[in-house]
């Protein structure tokens, strides 16, 4: 059974998923608005909110909606998405698409765990992990045998 990452905004999630699609490649993006639902109160079906969106990528599903009108919530508040590359160039082209309107938590860069590695936080709001695979075997394997560093005490 796969987990599906489910994202929420406020208003914003179908300018986010089709960002998303462009910026990573998806496919079969689909929206659905609460003003399309016969189960909807009458005061949602005026609003432009989505009540499920979702985008394919790679082998994977993202999916999303904007919170309920009246809603409080906070779109991604800890939680990020992680996306793995086969190759750091995809890797790095990915994040600087996804950080253009946002803001870099930790620029993309290579590191004992992976060929480039890097965080940021998009311009909706949602934070992405982006990781080039390592060259030879696992991060665990790279991280075994990397020397630790030193640490000032």
């Amino acid at each position: 059974m796969p987990t599906i990452p489910y994202l929420h905004f406020q208003g914003q999630c179908a300018e986010a998923l089709a960002f998303y699609a462009s910026a990573l490649g998806g496919s079969d993006l689909a929206i659905m608005r609460y003003s399309e639902s016969p189960q909807a109160p009458e005061d949602w079906k005026s609003l432009d909110r989505v009540m499920h969106g979702q985008v394919r990528i790679g082998e994977g599903i993202l999916m999303a909606s904007d919170f309920p009108p009246g809603s409080d919530g906070h779109p991604q508040a800890g939680v990020s998405v992680m996306q793995t590359f086969g190759d750091s160039e995809s890797a790095r082209s990915t994040f600087e698409r996804l950080s253009e309107g946002g803001a870099v938590i930790q620029r993309f860069a290579p590191t004992f765990f992976s060929r480039g590695f890097g965080m940021l936080r998009d311009r909706f709001g949602t934070h992405w992990i982006i990781s080039a695979e390592p060259e030879n075997g696992t991060a665990r394997d790279q991280a075994a045998d990397a020397e630790p560093e030193a640490h000032p005490t």
